[in-house]
């Protein structure tokens, strides 16, 4: 068995008012990464732009943009530049009325390699992003690459294990999530790390039933709420994991920083051959899986 050995990076940043200034700041870190060694690189969910997802706001479709785009020109060129595998993401507008939460693929010599529009939509206070997005139609396939096959889901998607799974019965070589998750600042302490601890450990738990190394990259800071009310805090705490797992690197709550880690690829066709969790999976009796919810059972 060949050992595959890749370099990947994230780049966990705050975002501001100016988009241009936003997207500088995610190509420095690329810059950083990639100076570090990563040929593979992950930016948060709509690095772009501050989250205006906090409120309703028809004006905010005019930070919407077509892809390809500026912001997949601004990525592409970095890509090229750096000879370095960027994973984006971005507010698309499709067409007219339709939008999307899109993550962006850009391949090493500047193309676009494939994309991936966000397909579980949340709605909670603070969180309105039905008034935004469309749910998404690429399905979970992964986006081949000169990297590997990178099995992109975007956010609300990281609480499913059915996307992720699919990502891996598609040929996923590593998972990738782009997001933007805070707290509520009416919560306390406790309850703030019970949230941290749930969002780190159900992506942990796709990379072990999964069998695939995991990148998950959040934004940091505080950023205004657009209704007057208490700022919105991000939790930051971006990690990369293992198949198993383990945790490679992990970054603090409240700094923006790079982070990078070696995976070894070989490790996980390892793993599958000791926890052949593929070859054990009863397909015979999930039929239910693609239900609303069963019908309880009689007493």
């Amino acid at each position: 068995m060949k050992q595959r050995v890749l370099r990947v990076g994230l780049v966990q940043q705050t975002c501001g008012d100016d988009p241009e200034e936003n997207l500088r700041a995610s190509i420095e870190g690329v810059r950083e990464a990639r100076a570090a060694g990563a040929e593979l690189v992950l930016l948060p969910e709509l690095h772009r732009t501050r989250y205006f997802c906090k409120v309703q706001d028809p004006a905010c479709f005019d930070l919407a943009e077509p892809v390809p785009g500026p912001t997949t020109d601004a990525l592409g060129a970095a890509a090229a530049e750096l000879d370095v595998v960027i994973v984006g993401s971005l507010f698309e507008r499709r067409a007219r009325g339709l939008y999307h939460n899109t993550a962006v693929v850009l391949e090493r010599d500047g193309t676009l390699a494939g994309i991936y529009r966000k397909s579980h939509i949340p709605q909670d206070p603070g969180y309105e992003e039905k008034f935004y997005f469309t749910p998404g139609d690429t399905g979970f396939r992964p986006v081949p690459t000169s990297v590997g096959r990178l099995g992109v889901l975007v956010c609300w998607d990281q609480w499913f294990p059915e996307a992720a799974r699919l990502q891996a019965l598609a040929g996923a070589d590593l998972l990738l999530l782009p997001t933007a998750i805070g707290w509520d600042p009416a919560d306390d302490e406790a309850e703030r790390q019970r949230q941290l601890d749930a969002w780190v450990t159900v992506q942990r738990g796709h990379a072990v039933a999964n069998i695939l190394p995991l990148l998950a990259c959040n934004r940091t800071g505080a950023e205004p709420d657009p209704a007057g009310g208490p700022d919105i805090p991000f939790w930051g705490s971006s990690f990369i994991c293992g198949p198993q797992g383990e945790v490679l690197a992990r970054a603090p709550a409240e700094e923006a920083c790079v982070l990078t880690a070696e995976l070894d690829f070989s490790r996980s066709e390892r793993l599958g051959r000791i926890w052949p969790f593929f070859r054990d999976r009863r397909i015979d009796l999930y039929d239910g899986l693609t239900r609303r919810c069963q019908d309880p059972q009689p007493r």
